[in-house]
């Protein structure tokens, strides 16, 4: 059985009669989303695009029944649907605004990769059609920001311009002869797609008439895939939302930086700045009050019996932050171990000079295997987390009791 695809022709058409040629029911596909029983169909023709080239399946209704999933099988095209036809002659719908996006993504995709090959030298080796996002991989080195925006200016101007697009047919010989970006090794007739002097490649997708249809290409971002170069754009609606989108969240942070949209980024600039000097500031304060209380922990704190100085000290309102420093001041007394916590939260660090002798990450994991926990360290330095905070006093008295034996 062979099913005629009238989507290679006339990718407008969204609606036609069929008969099912075959009905098969099928088992839950949890990979696919389908969580109770549903039937695979096959049409002897049919509007509907199945996931193929990077582009994703059309949904739409058959008869009275949903489609769920389109998928290729060769020759045919089976329709994934919730219920069985009761006729086997059917009446099929396709879902038009999800068609019509995935045509302006396609077609864009189509016109972009030909201004990045042709102008600039990057082929494109794959296509994603995405729900937000769609993407191109691209070969070669990196494409700087001037290649991106410019094949994007490239690609919006003849977007501008309302050139056709359509369908041709033929070998990829006769292909080839014509101009087609890609070669492809598949004998017979091949369908391809031609954008009026800008573009010819062999494709089975679904394409707007004209490029004004796309309605405009917004390139995005360029980030490293393996050998190769991902370019994210979004066209047509998708790019009227983005950038829309884009706008609301620029307003949001011109709010909370108090400036213009426009000085935004000067604004941003002199905030991170500011942020890191008033770090560095509570950074050295917090150094400063740290080395003063431990200092006080120590003259507080005598010597035990094994010449073992054992500082401990649950901290109220400590971050981890002045917890290691806390410690370090302490630790650099010789023969000195240090037991902190914080009260709120559970956080443990211990601490030892490296004279004392001990090892804080063996002791951490005695404590934790007693109240539960987790956390690791080194022989001198050691943090974790207690799972239940309200154990902090008696995990302190633990450690303190097992450095004492």
């Amino acid at each position: 059985m062979t099913t005629r695809r009238l989507y290679y022709d006339d990718a407008f058409q969204t609606e036609f009669t069929a008969r099912v040629m075959y009905c098969e029911v099928l088992p839950p596909d949890l990979n696919s989303g389908i969580t109770g029983n549903a039937w695979s169909l096959i049409l002897d023709r049919s509007a509907f695009y199945p996931t193929s080239g990077g582009q994703p399946n059309d949904l739409g209704k058959i008869g009275d029944s949903n489609v769920l999933d389109v998928r290729d099988a060769g020759e045919e095209i089976l329709h994934v649907v919730d219920r069985r036809p009761d006729d086997p002659e059917v009446k099929g719908c396709i879902h038009w605004p999800r068609r019509f996006d995935h045509m302006q993504q396609h077609t864009g995709q189509h016109l972009l990769s030909a201004m990045l090959q042709e102008r600039f030298g990057r082929p494109t080796v794959s296509f994603h059609l995405g729900a937000e996002i769609c993407t191109i991989d691209l070969r070669g080195p990196e494409p700087t920001d001037e290649i991106l925006e410019g094949a994007e200016r490239a690609t919006n101007r003849i977007i501008f311009e309302d050139r056709p697009v359509t369908v041709r047919y033929g070998t990829a010989e006769q292909l080839a002869e014509l101009g087609a970006r890609k070669d492809v090794d598949r004998e017979g007739i091949l369908r391809a797609i031609e954008i009026e002097s800008a573009d010819l490649q062999p494709c089975g997708g679904t394409h707007v008439k004209s490029t004004g249809q796309i309605g405009m290409i917004l390139v995005r971002r360029c980030t490293k895939i393996r050998q190769d170069w991902r370019v994210e754009f979004v066209c047509g609606g998708r790019a009227e939302k983005m950038a829309r989108h884009d706008f609301h969240l620029l307003l949001q942070v011109a709010e909370g930086l108090n400036c213009a949209p426009e000085d935004v980024v000067s604004s941003a600039s002199r905030t991170v700045a500011e942020r890191e000097a008033n770090f560095k500031t509570l950074r050295s304060t917090l150094e400063r009050l740290a080395s003063a209380e431990a200092a006080l922990a120590l003259q507080s704190t005598a010597v035990g019996p094994h010449g073992l100085r054992i500082v401990s000290r649950i901290l109220d309102e400590a971050s981890p932050e002045y917890l290691n420093c806390f410690a370090t001041a302490v630790a650099k007394t010789d023969k000195t171990v240090v037991l902190v916590a914080a009260k709120e939260g559970g956080q443990l660090l211990f601490a030892q000079h490296p004279a004392a002798g001990r090892d804080m990450n063996a002791l951490l994991k005695s404590v934790q295997e007693k109240f539960g926990g987790k956390g690791g360290g080194t022989r001198d330095f050691a943090r974790g987390k207690l799972t239940d905070a309200a154990h902090t006093g008696q995990a302190l008295e633990t450690a303190k009791t097992l450095l004492n034996t």
